[in-house]
């Protein structure tokens, strides 16, 4: 593979990072408020989307199935819609692993309304602000045809990342890393502190437009719950990561261009930052709250506790990685499923709503077992 930093550069300047999901329920005549078939539906963006789902681990290898973790290999090409279906085409990205559809039978319809790259405003509806996006009307407007058709019991909300930038994050804290050798954790934390009080203003707005929508549906408070999520971080700390912090490896093998001191700040800082922020929310606004930010422990790209995937190490959701690496090379994939949870990871996110599912109460953080698979993954209370 080249060393090139401008090479590996190309592979990020356009990395987007954000949600997709989208598995409309079919749309029957309108039922009364708890009627017809219970539902559980996720909203947002691409950590609860899908995104990333076409993969099940990462391998260096670039043709065929890349060693067995390209689940779009067809066996003489690719075809993305095998894992996205019809959410390929305007780039949603709504997996048949997504964290919904992951989570086993927690309702009769598991309806994914998120999509990759959403921002709080393509939640809100039209109304109040909503914005169409990719082609799609504001979530809030499609829950209001899936509230009127189905019994709603639960709605898992993933948003705010985008509209933190987390794209530009990482896109700048790699370039700090491959072309100028300089730090980004100082100046990407004042852009966050910049942005994140109205960006937590936004995501309280949407819990109020998926709680009018519930009313306006004929649904009281007690009907449904709303669990507000975070995010995990898809990079390890710097005493977990497998490879050294000078030379090329972290480029060009691990895909995690990273400098030691950043992949801290954004593991211990960032991370927990946004996890404590998003909590506030969700209590202020009556909703639960399942953090993240452990979750991938030990999962992350590079991460020591894990192993990419060659012709003598398969794909396994017990040792491989969790996350989608940053494809250096652009050889794998579109740039938008980079950072992403892979389909082990969405396996584990569904775990983890199937579990909070259990618990009509209270806040949870969701956590994994080394060495197993999702049905290793535990909550923890707070």
């Amino acid at each position: 593979m080249s060393s090139s930093p401008h090479r590996a550069l190309r592979g990020l300047l356009a990395l987007c990072v954000a949600a997709g999901i989208v598995s409309l329920a079919p749309s029957p005549a309108a039922a009364s408020a708890g009627s017809g078939p219970t539902a559980a539906v996720t909203m947002g963006d691409s950590y609860i989307s899908g995104e990333a789902g076409r993969w099940q681990g990462n391998s260096l290898t670039t043709s065929g199935s890349r060693n067995g973790t390209d689940r779009a290999w067809t066996g003489s090409g690719y075809d993305p819609s095998r894992v996205y279906g019809t959410s390929e085409a305007n780039g949603c990205h709504r997996s048949d692993t997504a964290e919904v559809k992951s989570a086993g039978a927690i309702a009769s319809q598991l309806i994914n309304l998120a999509c990759s790259g959403a921002t709080t405003k393509n939640v809100f509806r039209t109304a109040n602000g909503g914005v169409a996006y990719k082609g799609e009307a504001p979530q809030a407007d499609q829950l209001a045809a899936v509230a009127a058709a189905n019994d709603v019991k639960l709605i898992a909300l993933s948003i705010g990342g985008n509209d933190l930038g987390f794209a530009d994050i990482i896109t700048t804290c790699a370039t700090d890393y491959i072309v100028w050798y300089s730090y980004c954790h100082d100046d990407q934390q004042a852009a966050v502190d910049a942005k994140i009080d109205g960006a937590m203003a936004n995501v309280g707005k949407a819990i109020d437009e998926i709680r009018a929508v519930m009313t306006g549906a004929g649904y009281t408070t007690s009907d449904y719950r709303i669990v507000l999520q975070s995010y995990p971080s898809p990079i390890p700390r710097a005493a977990d990561n497998r490879y050294g912090e000078s030379g090329w490896t972290r480029t060009n093998t691990g895909g995690c261009p990273f400098w030691n001191l950043d992949s801290d700040w954004a593991r211990d800082s960032l991370v927990p930052q946004i996890a404590n922020r998003l909590k506030a929310v969700a209590t202020s606004k009556g909703a639960q709250f399942m953090d993240l930010r452990d979750m991938l422990q030990g999962r992350e790209v590079c991460a020591k506790a894990s192993k990419q995937v060659t012709s003598t190490v398969p794909a396994s959701a017990s040792t491989s990685e969790w996350a989608r690496w940053i494809d250096q090379n652009q050889t794998q994939g579109p740039l938008q499923e980079n950072m992403h949870p892979n389909a082990y990871g969405q396996a584990a996110l569904g775990r983890c709503l199937a579990l909070v599912s259990d618990r009509p109460s209270g806040n949870f953080s969701c956590r994994n077992t080394p060495g197993t698979g999702a049905s290793g993954m535990y909550l923890t209370a707070g």
